[in-house]
């Protein structure tokens, strides 16, 4: 597209940048003015959804004039349309979001929105719609699907494992994480990975860690019972494991959730590569998989498994204990990301296979340093695998 188009969009997303919040509260004050209904189909609180649409919109305005972009730009979009089912949004709402969000741009950007930054603006969210709109009416099977949990371990003070049954088996693959929203907080969704690969009778587990603040993990450890009835949506994530090469899978905390999943659904084949997992927790106490681990590791002699906890000892809270050498394990003290950079070096300074690919699931920050511990010990950054952070 020609250079007016891109200097046009970027002025809008200059505008709307110099006060996001505001734009974004506008915009949802406009829309559901013109359709109060559509109010219903988000959660109490609107903070996430506000700052989702302002990531959005920012990245359409930007990708919009480079066509190069497009094929990608569009399946992200056609993405975020069947996502967008489970809030039962119809396909006539997509033209009151348009027509609000070109309002409100309009209003953002005052004498300076001429007919031609209307004109190009209006292209640019009549694809975003268009492609969503699509995309959502053309999805196979249903928006959601419901499980009811059968099973809830309190693991610590902040820690629980549910386990739940689903009407009908939701469509994943093992190390892929679901959208989920439980009784407590309808119409809130949020990311949880199944530790057991999918199988036709719908079981499945999920690990939750309450995070300070957080309203729907705080609700799931402190308040989900058996009963429950739990809403499931869409499945996204790439965590696969190659089974002709050999692996290094490393797991920080409720991370060892889609870990889990992976090495069940490698244990049923028969050649399956060797294999070292690294799970790690801060305290020892909160390894609590790591018999379930050692009893896998003990079927399977391609698994090789060390857990690793930043301290020696517990806190008072914590009465959970952990006997590395009776489960036949081993046990580090020290962080996870510096245990499994030293040991990667060392094998690939012995003659560890230089094509070993790396799978790491766990939170943000433990991501983001294992990469870069890994890869200054000699891993080739392509061999890593991990969700987006």
């Amino acid at each position: 597209m020609g250079g007016h188009t891109r200097r046009g969009l970027a002025l809008v997303r200059e505008r709307i940048e110099a006060e996001p919040d505001r734009f974004v509260a506008d915009f949802y004050t406009r829309l559901f003015t013109i359709r109060p209904a559509l109010r219903d189909l988000f959660g109490a609180t609107m903070a996430h959804q506000r700052a989702a649409l302002f990531g959005v919109l920012d990245h359409v305005l930007e990708a919009f004039p480079d066509t190069a972009s497009h094929e990608d730009l569009v399946a992200l979009l056609a993405q975020l349309g069947r996502d967008h089912r489970k809030y039962g949004v119809a396909p006539a709402d997509y033209d009151v979001f348009c027509n609000a969000m070109l309002a409100e741009i309009s209003a953002t950007m005052g004498d300076e929105y001429d007919h031609e930054l209307a004109t190009i603006t209006t292209q640019a969210l009549m694809l975003t719609t268009g492609v969503m709109r699509g995309a959502a009416q053309t999805a196979p099977g249903p928006a959601t699907w419901t499980a009811r949990v059968v099973e809830k371990f309190r693991m610590s003070r902040d820690l629980a494992v549910v386990r739940l049954v689903a009407d009908h088996p939701p469509p994943h693959v093992a190390g892929q994480y679901l959208e989920v929203s439980i009784p407590q907080w309808p119409r809130v969704w949020r990311h949880l990975s199944p530790s057991v690969p999918p199988n036709p009778h719908g079981e499945l587990e999920f690990h939750v860690r309450a995070i300070p603040g957080g309203t729907v993990s705080s609700a799931i450890v402190g308040e989900t019972a058996v009963g429950d009835v739990w809403r499931l949506a869409q499945s996204h994530g790439t965590l696969t494991i190659d089974p002709t090469r050999e692996s290094v899978l490393v797991a920080g905390g409720t991370g060892i959730a889609p870990i889990r999943a992976l090495l069940l659904q490698m244990a049923r084949r028969a050649d399956t590569r060797p294999t070292r997992l690294y799970y790690g927790t801060r305290y020892p106490g909160e390894l609590y998989e790591a018999p379930n681990l050692a009893r896998l590791a003990g079927t399977n002699p391609w698994l090789s498994v060390t857990v690793v906890s930043e301290k020696d000892t517990n806190p008072w809270w914590l009465t959970r204990t952990i006997d590395a050498d009776a489960l036949h394990i081993r046990h580090r003290i020290g962080r996870l990301d510096d245990v499994v950079g030293s040991e990667v070096g060392a094998a690939l300074d012995a003659g560890a296979a230089p094509d070993t690919q790396v799978v790491i699931a766990g939170s943000a920050p433990m991501i983001e340093n294992t990469r870069r511990t890994l890869i200054i010990a000699g891993v080739p950054g392509r061999m890593i695998d991990h969700d987006p952070v």
